[in-house]
């Protein structure tokens, strides 16, 4: 028996307002005020292992089969919506949740799409988001003088030849005496940093600059981030930083690796890739990346391709994990001491036509069950010419959005 779905126009509709008063505010993807928000969860699907974006895709599509979608909106995003947040190591739990109510909007138009034979939920602003306590840290998985020593013997086998580069992250947990309120923090993330993904699933809530992989139709997109500075708050110190960075050998070097990377995994699958020259310089609040965003289009033979194949293709991207891959993950393994979870894995949203949005979990946080405490990570990219009082300083930079945040609520 076919279960309905419906997708309609709302008026103006923020997509972070509230849902009924009892439904749980549980997913969300939010960019520059659009995006994705959904409340309640009508099935969830935790899969691991090595097949794990095969059995993804196989649950989805069987979900997709069992609905009668009534869908007056139509567009990418639209219809039924398969939030996805897949770990990092196969060998841990990744997470899918299609929620029971969603709201949407894209240029300034809103929707709302439900699950089941009823009339259209019925919306109101309210705000009975709890208030979180005060923020405790306490030091995470590896002390600093811990990680530090891990650089060094990164950066010690990078020089001995056995690879070209390692991602290495560390953590860092918050508690809070009563339970952290997770639409706020989603709201002081939007504020704080509009041009990144804001997205929760699951208890996985960050602000992401690095879109791994959007799908809409046949046309790629990929944009990477790699090379990193921090920003001063001086406007004139700033640009001088900007243009530093545009030239440091180190951070050029660590980039073209993650950009090959991609470019590389996507080649098979377009008849055409662009791949700018020269990386951008990404201004976000408290730091900037260069970055590069890669296009392409899909081949005749790869229409069946759909964005699981994509997300399989390109995770571990060297931005997250190293180059190459294989001996960079012995690495990680060897040195990180640390389960990384879902932290640096995909995440994003898919819709009924295998299109997407999918992100890398950067700059973010897993929730504990009963929403008192987090644990929030920050990796960075070791090449020969890194330092690792350098590398810890920038790694302290990119946890500096999450606890900004948690200490402003």
């Amino acid at each position: 028996m076919s279960v309905l779905i419906t997708t309609e126009i709302l008026g103006e509709h923020p997509v972070l307002t509230s849902v009924n008063t009892k439904l749980d505010l549980v997913n969300a993807w939010v960019r520059s005020g659009d995006g994705l928000v959904g409340f309640g969860e009508y099935k969830k699907f935790e899969v691991k292992g090595e097949n794990r974006f095969k059995e993804a895709k196989t649950w989805w599509e069987e979900r997709v089969s069992e609905f009668k979608i009534q869908n007056n909106v139509h567009g990418s995003g639209t219809g039924p919506i398969l939030f996805s947040s897949f770990s990092f190591d196969p060998s841990e739990i990744s997470v899918l949740v299609i929620p029971e109510i969603l709201i949407g909007q894209k240029n300034g138009k809103s929707w709302i799409t439900w699950i089941g034979d009823v009339k259209q939920p019925n919306l109101e602003k309210i705000n009975t988001a709890p208030v979180s306590g005060e923020i405790k840290w306490q030091e995470g998985s590896i002390s600093e003088q811990a990680w530090q020593s891990q650089v060094s013997s990164a950066i010690n086998a990078i020089k001995s030849n056995k690879l070209e580069k390692v991602v290495l992250a560390r953590d860092i947990t918050a508690t809070s005496k009563t339970e952290i309120g997770v639409r706020s923090l989603l709201q002081r993330l939007e504020i704080e940093y509009p041009s990144t993904w804001i997205f929760l699933v699951d208890g996985l809530i960050g602000a992401t600059p690095e879109l791994l992989v959007r799908l809409s139709k046949s046309l790629v997109t990929s944009r990477v981030l790699a090379g990193t500075i921090r920003k001063t708050g001086n406007e004139d110190r700033d640009l001088t930083l900007a243009a530093s960075l545009a030239k440091s050998s180190k951070d050029l070097e660590e980039h073209e690796y993650a950009v090959r990377s991609v470019a590389d995994a996507l080649a098979p699958f377009c008849s055409s890739t662009n791949v700018p020259e020269a990386p951008f310089v990404l201004h976000l609040s408290n730091v900037m990346h260069l970055a590069t965003d890669v296009t392409g289009v899909l081949n005749d033979s790869a229409k069946q391709s759909d964005i699981f194949t994509l997300i399989a293709q390109l995770h571990p991207s060297a931005a997250v994990c190293g180059t190459p891959a294989v001996e960079a993950k012995k690495l990680i393994v060897e040195l990180e001491q640390m389960n990384r979870q879902r932290y640096a894995g995909p995440v994003g949203w898919i819709d009924a036509n295998n299109d997407g949005e999918i992100a890398i979990a950067l700059r973010c946080g897993q929730l504990s069950n009963d929403r008192n405490s987090i644990r929030i990570f920050a990796g960075c990219g070791i090449v020969a010419g890194s330092d690792p009082a350098t590398e810890f300083a920038e790694s302290q930079a990119k946890l500096m959005p999450m606890r900004t945040a948690l200490e402003t609520l």
